[in-house]
């Protein structure tokens, strides 16, 4: 395959899919699932060429920076297009498995489109090489993602109202810093500007806005207000994939930007700030799940928390120790998507079996639920970090940079955090040892793919640390590339 054809795919197969289903609704599973298999071999062929001949940037039409428009393809964004290709896949296997009487969905020819469109707009952000382009993705993202929340109906609609005010305002606030780069330096290309910005006024008021908006959307404390009842009331498929890709589309802007046109303003102070931002999060979040009493809530507060690691990549970074910082933060926010999307379907399959999702309530027989408890129990090794988990690989060389840099309070908050971790998800795993409530209808008979679809990523999460030197060597592909 050329190097050419692997991001045409990525980004016009799930819109051209999108546009059959809606048409012919009765394909939707069928060319839903094809369609994903094809994304997940895409996306593989797409990390192996990166490993083989390193990052490459791709124009489109012909056209070249500033009135082009172009994708990069590097370490970085290939890793995040193969954990949206896994996750979407897994999703939509779950989702096509459930038993449609238990999980309503409101109007359920508007779920596949709505489904294929996400997953097109998150490889498009993947993708992108200039900020505007970045921003109609992110449109796309929050667009698809609103509808597919509401979609749940009752209390989960006004979570997608709340969602939808927050993410507007936040792609408002980014534009507004996109506007003022432009007006400033003529150029929307992220390589161009990494080459001409200059730590001025301007540039300083650009980050800050553009910053402020994606921290809103990714939900960082205390910009997370929204998430809980938005991940939290979604369908299962859809709570896994918000929580796994679109909250980590947002930080992988971040760290874009950041170690790209704004590295010259990435002093101790800004740093410093992201990195409180990042150790309130994981602190705060992971006291809201310990005191959570429904599973999937105890879940979404856990999101919270667990973006807060990704945020340590910058004092540890502007203290000296880069490649260290940077490949474990990131490392950790994709094992993450992997270890949380496997968390939400499994409590899909656990609440769809036992008709209830309150923690109490969850013991008892277990038949029909053993693989969606030990998919939880996996994913939940690597969210805490146990060896030999992707999780464990993450937290190990965020640690190595901590000590490298005399970083001990940012040390402290990763142990700190860990703790939380292991507290909630036991409380968690607790619950099924415990008696059950005999629910009226009696217990529900699940089709095995519901766990299996759980299963498969909590593997893939645990074997991404088997697989580190790999992934270091991806990862080290996009760790000095900006566009």
């Amino acid at each position: 395959m050329p190097e050419t054809t692997g991001p045409v795919v990525l980004f016009s197969l799930p819109l051209a899919a999108a546009i059959v289903v809606f048409i012919r609704p009765r394909w939707s599973v069928p060319v839903t699932l094809g369609s994903g298999g094809i994304l997940l071999a895409t996306a593989l062929w797409v990390v192996v060429a990166v490993l083989r001949q390193g990052p490459w940037r791709q124009d489109i039409g012909g056209w070249t920076a500033p009135l082009g428009i172009g994708w990069t393809v590097d370490g970085l964004s290939a890793a995040l297009l193969l954990l949206n290709a896994s996750v979407g896949l897994a999703g939509a296997v779950f989702h096509a498995a459930r038993p449609a009487a238990r999980t309503p969905v409101r109007d359920p020819r508007f779920f596949w489109p709505l489904w294929l469109f996400l997953w097109g707009g998150l490889n498009a952000l993947f993708l992108a090489a200039d900020l505007f382009n970045i921003y109609v993705a992110l449109e796309f993202v929050s667009i698809a993602s609103v509808g597919l929340i509401g979609l749940a109906g009752g209390s989960a609609q006004a979570a997608a109202w709340r969602y939808l005010l927050a993410t507007l305002l936040g792609s408002t606030i980014y534009l507004l810093g996109v506007a003022l780069l432009y007006g400033r330096y003529a150029a929307l290309d992220v390589a161009l500007l990494a080459e001409s910005v200059e730590p001025e006024l301007v540039t300083v008021v650009a980050a800050a806005l553009m910053t402020l908006g994606l921290l809103l959307k990714a939900a960082v404390f205390p910009l997370h207000f929204w998430l809980p009842a938005a991940h939290g009331r979604a369908p299962p498929a859809v709570s896994a994939v918000l929580s796994a890709v679109v909250i980590a589309a947002a930080y992988y802007l971040l760290v874009r930007l950041w170690f790209g046109p704004f590295a010259p303003l990435l002093g101790p102070g800004v740093a410093t700030l992201l990195g409180l931002l990042g150790a309130a999060a994981v602190l705060w979040g992971g006291l809201q799940a310990l005191l959570q009493r429904h599973l999937k809530m105890l879940i979404a507060y856990s999101t919270v928390s667990q973006l807060g690691y990704g945020l340590l990549v910058f004092p540890l970074a502007a203290a000296g120790a880069v490649q260290l910082a940077w490949t474990g933060a990131v490392m950790l926010v994709v094992a993450h998507g992997l270890a949380k999307a496997a968390l939400f379907l499994a409590a899909g399959a656990i609440v769809l079996r036992h008709g209830i999702g309150r923690l109490e309530a969850l013991g008892g027989d277990q038949q029909g639920a053993v693989v969606a408890w030990v998919a939880f129990a996996i994913a939940s090794a690597s969210l805490v970090g146990l060896p030999p988990t992707g999780g464990f690989v993450g937290k190990w060389w965020l640690a190595q940079a901590a000590l490298a840099t005399g970083g001990y309070f940012w040390l402290a908050v990763l142990m700190l955090g860990t703790a939380f971790t292991a507290g909630y998800l036991w409380r968690a795993l607790q619950a099924a040892m415990r008696p059950g409530w005999e629910t009226e209808g009696g217990f529900q008979a699940l089709s095995p793919a519901l766990g299996l679809s759980a299963l498969g990523l909590a593997l893939g999460s645990a074997a991404l640390g088997l697989a580190a030197p790999i992934a270091a060597r991806l990862l080290d592909a996009g760790s000095g590339v900006v566009g």
